[in-house]
């Protein structure tokens, strides 16, 4: 039982400092998650009963956690993308709406440098 203490708070501190490393890091990915997953069910392996149970469900519970974080990560990144596309597109219908007021080539020349400005 002397063994136990030190091996189990050894997974426990690897195990937390893996949830913090899989927060930290967006660029994270599932294989990562799933190598480090198995690296610590590993660890888990020396332990027997209720605390070799404990270890393993903490690691499920890291996997777990650092795969939602990658997937949130990735639906901030394409909302970011969005927003920034709909806020370019509404400032080129505003320059576009400006060129209304204007003809010939001033209008086609100033039609040209919203889309190239606003890459439409």
């Amino acid at each position: 039982m002397t063994n136990f203490k030190p091996a189990f708070a050894a997974a426990i501190f690897s195990l937390t400092a893996l949830s913090f490393g899989a927060h930290a890091q967006t660029a994270t990915t599932d294989k990562t998650i799933d190598a480090q997953y198995k690296t610590e069910q590993k660890r888990c392996d020396g332990l027997k009963g209720n605390d070799k149970d404990v270890c393993s469900q903490q690691a499920k519970a890291t996997r777990d956690k650092a795969k939602a974080d990658l997937k949130a990560n990735k639906n901030e990144a394409k909302a970011s993308h969005d927003a920034a596309k709909t806020k370019r597109d509404a400032d080129y219908k505003v320059a576009k709406e400006k060129c209304d007021a204007m003809s010939g080539d001033a209008k086609t020349t100033c039609v040209a440098n919203a889309k190239k400005q606003y890459a439409q």
